[in-house]
């Protein structure tokens, strides 16, 4: 066996069905409510399922590591006009994934060094494929918490100079999971700076992107940070999307790594013989949905509804926030966030997901404590019926 098995930790939502088993049994009249997964619930579009029954005859041929050039292309164009930059070479700058999760965690067996000894920096709360990445490459994963003073950003001039000396891989979030907070240009300049000075590559985790409630500023993108700012080789710096969020479609795998050319073409070395080639099928479905914004803006505006709807009944028992953009509230319980989870679901039949299950303690502090994540990705009626339920809990 791997020996770096045995540094993995549970996956959050193993640690909560254990603490969930604790529970008292939920009154009987009381319908579950899950806000705990951030598992998009919006109906899928027809017109990316017929492009997926239309394409069936794909299955007939392997697909190439590289990916169909048609989707390819696609995405390139969709990077080109979401970010309002030059369009990426697709040949070059563009791969397609079998959703972010899975190129997120094979990346870093490309770039890590494992004889070097090297860190791999993670925001802290975190996605925990970051750290199981870093562990399975053979690298240390080095915390860096998220403060509310900074919005949930990061001072990154705590990180000691020795860490950056060793660090080989930074995965950053934004907009962030569980925060919803965005990097400013300000904060990729100093990211991007210290690249230079220290070598490391920089994944951006880009999956709920197309998430946000202002249609007029939509989230400064990693390679569009990188054009303000002259990088236009975008060195050390590769992005990752997906179409889970923004087109309702997590069952489909589908997203791609787009960023520096040199990266991408030992990244496309290593997927020759790691696999995940996206299929004619889902390159077809996947195409259908890049093209297309309305249905995007439509998505988008069920999730305003429902913060709208959520946040005049939570604010008053609970310190809450609507976020930059995603679908997740991040919200300080009045005391532990476990214990929280577990009464809430015996008194209401709701389940959250505890902030300390997303973090690590680091540096004298678990970020996550006292926290709980919310994703109001159910119906706007159940969303507002859990709030109501727990605005409930919390007056006693």
């Amino acid at each position: 066996m791997n020996p770096r098995l045995g540094d993995l930790h549970p996956y959050p939502f193993e640690k909560l069905r254990a603490l969930l088993a604790q529970a008292k049994t939920p009154p009987a009249h009381l319908a579950p409510i899950s806000l705990s997964i951030g598992e998009p619930k919006h109906p899928t579009p027809d017109f990316i399922i017929k492009a997926m029954q239309n394409a069936m005859q794909g299955l007939a041929v392997y697909p190439p590591t590289k990916g169909d050039a048609q989707v390819r292309g696609s995405i390139a164009d969709w990077i080109a006009r979401r970010y309002g930059i030059e369009r990426p070479d697709p040949e070059t700058q563009v791969l397609p994934a079998v959703g972010s999760r899975e190129a997120l965690f094979s990346f870093a067996q490309t770039i890590v060094d494992s004889q070097a000894g090297g860190w791999v920096v993670c925001p802290n709360p975190f996605y925990q494929i970051y750290e199981g990445a870093a562990l399975l490459a053979g690298a240390k994963p080095y915390y860096i918490n998220a403060q509310p003073e900074r919005n949930f950003g990061y001072d990154w001039a705590s990180v000691p100079a020795d860490v950056w000396q060793k660090t080989q891989l930074v995965y950053v979030c934004s907009p962030g999971n569980p925060a919803g907070n965005v990097l400013e240009l300000s904060e990729w300049q100093t990211l991007f700076e210290l690249s230079d000075t220290y070598g490391f590559v920089i994944a951006a985790d880009e999956c709920y992107s197309e998430i946000y409630f202002d249609e007029a500023e939509p989230p400064l993108g990693a390679l569009q940070a990188a054009r303000a700012l002259g990088r236009n080789d975008y060195r050390n710096l590769v992005s990752f999307s997906s179409l889970s969020k923004r087109s309702n479609v997590p069952g489909l795998r589908s997203g791609f790594i787009a960023g520096d050319a040199n990266l991408l073409k030992h990244f496309l070395l290593y997927r020759t013989y790691h696999g995940s080639a996206m299929s004619a099928v889902v390159s077809a479905a996947s195409i259908a949905a890049w093209n297309d914004e309305t249905h995007v803006l439509e998505n988008r505006r069920q999730y305003r509804e429902k913060f709208d709807a959520v946040l005049p009944i939570l604010a008053p028992v609970l310190k809450v926030e609507k976020p930059q953009a995603g679908f997740y509230l991040w919200a300080q319980t009045p005391g532990s966030d476990t214990d929280f989870t577990r009464d809430l679901l015996g008194a209401t039949n709701v389940t959250v997901l505890p902030g300390s299950y997303l973090a690590r303690e680091a540096h004298g502090l678990n970020p996550g404590a006292n926290r709980v994540r919310m994703a109001l990705v159910a119906t706007k009626e159940q969303c507002i019926e859990a709030a109501e339920r727990i605005a409930g809990f919390l007056r006693g």
